[in-house]
């Protein structure tokens, strides 16, 4: 059946499209894809870090580090503390072409496109970061992307192994949307918004929206979204 909204966008002044992407957008999440992707076509010894990796999430599960700090270890260890852009723009743009290739969910891109028609301002929201992000964004022709920064102190030539600001997760990305809105003359009662997510994280994002669609959701999400009266889709079905 199929459960895209195509109804036209609501007289307002905006209208905006809100995304999460892993596991909303593609099939699976990506960010350890990414460190993987690299490692393997960059310095593949790091692959020999793997367990470290394990026992940074082991860490993380029993609340020893937070969900910023296990990113951060991740990312030094299958990609290295400081590292050139440069070098790694190469492999985002791989990586992106990728995911597109094969870890979308088809009927997340006929939702895109049906927003993209009836004028929505297409938004994506993600905990993943922008070092691949942006590339992903620009193949979906999404219009603007919020996702996690990284810390740039040498300029644009070196990246560290460090989070520049939030996690882009949960409230802090409720945040981040509100200064994007902010930052774009986008007042909410001027504004019609359309929110899709699959994971409970994104209550404040799905409780802010107009229309609020649970995305093929992870059991949280499934139980809070009746609730909610927001709508549930399963995205996993073939077109």
């Amino acid at each position: 059946m199929d459960e895209t909204l195509t109804t036209p966008a609501p007289d307002y002044a905006h209208r905006v499209a809100m995304y999460d992407m892993d596991r909303t957008i593609t099939r699976s999440g990506t960010y350890s894809g990414f460190l993987i992707h690299v490692a393997r076509r960059r310095q593949q010894w790091r692959l020999l870090l793997l367990p470290l990796v394990g026992l940074a999430g082991l860490a993380y599960s029993l609340r020893l580090i937070d969900r910023s700090r296990l990113k951060a270890i991740n990312l030094g260890l299958l990609v290295g503390s400081r590292f050139r852009r440069a070098e790694i723009a190469p492999l985002a743009e791989s990586y992106a072409d990728k995911v597109v290739a094969k870890g979308l969910h088809p009927a997340a891109l006929d939702q895109i496109a049906a927003d993209r028609e009836a004028g929505y301002r297409l938004l994506l929201a993600t905990a993943s970061f922008h070092l691949y992000v942006d590339a992903i964004a620009r193949r979906l022709g999404i219009d603007d992307v919020l996702a996690t920064r990284l810390d740039e102190p040498d300029g644009a030539d070196h990246i560290h192994a460090r989070l520049a600001g939030d996690n882009c997760y949960g409230d802090a990305k409720f945040a981040r949307i509100g200064g994007w809105m902010a930052d774009n003359d986008i007042t909410r009662d001027q504004a019609h918004i359309r929110a899709y997510s699959d994971h409970v994280s994104d209550h404040p994002m799905l409780r802010f929206a107009d229309e609020a669609i649970a995305t093929t959701p992870s059991r949280g999400l499934k139980q809070l979204a009746p609730r909610m009266g927001w709508q549930v889709v399963d995205w996993r079905a073939k077109r």
